[in-house]
């Protein structure tokens, strides 16, 4: 099963919104929101909610690809999130995640027995390649003897 695949599968929004995963890697992470009118806002293009759903898919996928090795000892968990709307976004728009840290930096935190956080950045832009959006989402890796 595809990175893509298991989102969609585990995260009912993702597949409520149609959600392209386009690409997955531990270095990058791209998703494409469709253009859909059911999920319009007010002058015709994305809603700002889809938008972060987009934004916060796209940083799952790519910490799913970066950490899917650490799901049996940690459970990756999204700490707070920002989003800044730079453009008007209108039809299909794309979301890119990038790490904010190393890997294996992170990796290494967890092996000394720590909760580690790291930073994800995302950029949506439209068709034309205008970025639209602009986000970060901290994550953290929660060890699976912190419980919840």
């Amino acid at each position: 099963m595809s990175i893509g695949e298991m989102l969609a599968a585990t995260v009912p929004m993702a597949r409520t919104l149609n959600l392209e995963f386009l690409e997955t890697t531990p270095d990058k992470a791209v998703v494409s929101l469709p253009d859909q009118a059911e999920y319009h806002n007010h002058v015709g293009g994305p809603h700002a909610g889809a938008m972060f759903t987009l934004g916060e898919s796209a940083s799952g996928a790519i910490v799913l690809a970066a950490f899917g090795d650490q799901l049996s000892r940690a459970v990756p968990l999204a700490v707070r999130a920002e989003i800044a709307y730079k453009k008007l976004a209108m039809g299909a728009v794309t979301a890119t995640a990038t790490l904010g840290r190393p890997a294996a930096e992170v990796v290494a935190e967890l092996d000394a027995g720590r909760r580690p956080e790291f930073p994800v950045s995302i950029e949506i832009r439209r068709a034309d390649g205008a970025v639209t959006g602009e986000m970060s989402v901290l994550w953290t890796l929660r060890p699976a003897e912190q419980g919840k």
